[in-house]
């Protein structure tokens, strides 16, 4: 018996020995294997906001000192309706924009303004963060009555500074001060802002 043939006999006997005894070739069972989900990327920390609030804002000459609480010379305090619209990149960082504009006034002026901020902020707990403004708008004031800041209308640097608390995962109230004018033409203009934010 030549060599071929005896190998190809020990193979058959040992496929036939397998199934006699019961031998089984098992393939592997899919469900058996366990399922391990693709971890997703997390992205709470960007997102795309809006928000209204409402100002306390002070127009007044350069040698008139602020005063939110009290009737001065030379000052006309404002109460403003203020529109924001900003997207956090991340928790230090975002861009916001704001219209403001008179809704009453002390004495005869009219105020209404547009800014654009970088919104630089800093996680204090949880759920507080603390954040400074650093950005450029346009302040315009008209009909201020016996006071030099008639018909106001120009550009400058704006700053600020402020806080944030997470009141759901949806809903921020925030309060800050801005600077929205200094020295502009003889005028400095302040405000101090309290409202809510949502975020999308």
């Amino acid at each position: 018996m030549n060599y071929s043939i005896k190998l190809t006999l020990l193979s058959f006997l040992a496929i036939s020995s397998l199934s006699f005894a019961g031998g089984d070739i098992v393939s592997p069972d899919i469900s058996d294997v366990a399922y391990v989900p693709t971890p997703e990327v997390a992205h709470e920390n960007d997102f795309f906001y809006v928000g209204l609030g409402l100002s306390a804002v002070s127009a007044r000459d350069t040698d008139t000192s602020l005063s939110f609480t009290s009737e001065k010379e030379g000052q006309d305090r404002l109460g403003n309706i203020s529109l924001l619209a900003g997207y956090n990149y991340n928790e230090y960082l975002a861009l916001e924009g704001r219209y403001t504009t008179s809704f009453t006034k002390e004495d005869m002026g009219e105020m209404d303004g547009q800014s654009i901020f970088a919104k630089i902020q800093y996680p204090a707990t949880e759920d507080a963060s603390v954040y400074g403004l650093l950005g450029y708008g346009r302040v315009n004031i008209d009909g201020v009555d016996n006071s030099t800041y008639l018909d106001i209308d120009e550009s400058g640097f704006q700053w600020g500074l402020g806080a944030n608390y997470k009141a759901t995962d949806e809903l921020y109230i925030f309060a800050d001060y801005t600077s929205l004018a200094n020295d502009l033409e003889n005028v400095d203009t302040d405000a101090v802002t309290v409202g809510i934010t949502y975020r999308f």
